[in-house]
């Protein structure tokens, strides 16, 4: 059976790409400057214990270090963190408690469709179905899901973050 091509979603620019001149350092922008810095996210969850349990089975999860309320995970070396929800701390409080969520976690794997059937397998719920996209860097294919926790992700191929690695599921 010959392969159907999948359709190319156009996504509308966000904004104009241009090239900037570099801006000067305000004065003591260096002072307290986050050198080798890096970025993760903590994600309040009603149990940690079941949530590290379903990120493994779903998306690969490896535990980095078990607190018991608290844990440290990795996906393909790219750690984030499991909280439970801690009542003596309004601002600590699960998407379910607040009723939605303002943030997405990006996932870039070599294979976002399997990463995507996996999660969906084990009870994510689709957000957005794996599909090409175009974009400045070339094609980017990405979909996205809710956990059973209530968080929005998205997994796609590592394009945005290495140019040249786009992935055809």
């Amino acid at each position: 059976m010959p392969k159907v091509p999948r359709p190319v979603v156009a996504l509308p620019p966000i904004c104009e790409t241009r090239r900037m001149s570099s801006v000067p350092p305000s004065p003591g922008a260096r002072e307290g400057r986050a050198e080798g810095a890096a970025i993760s996210v903590m994600l309040i969850v009603p149990d940690a214990q079941a949530a590290a349990a379903w990120y493994g089975r779903a998306l690969g999860a490896e535990r980095l270090w078990d607190l018991g309320s608290v844990l440290g995970l990795q996906i393909g070396g790219a750690p984030f963190f499991l909280h439970e929800i801690n009542p003596a701390n309004p601002g600590e409080s699960s998407p379910a408690d607040v009723g939605g969520t303002s943030t997405r976690i990006e996932l870039f794997v070599d294979n976002p469709d399997a990463v995507m059937a996996r999660a969906v397998a084990e009870g994510a719920r689709v957000g957005s179905p794996i599909e090409d996209h175009e974009t400045p860097w070339g094609l980017h294919r990405q979909g996205g899901f809710w956990d059973p926790f209530g968080h929005n992700w998205s997994v796609g191929d590592k394009s945005p973050i290495a140019p040249g690695t786009t992935s055809r599921g």
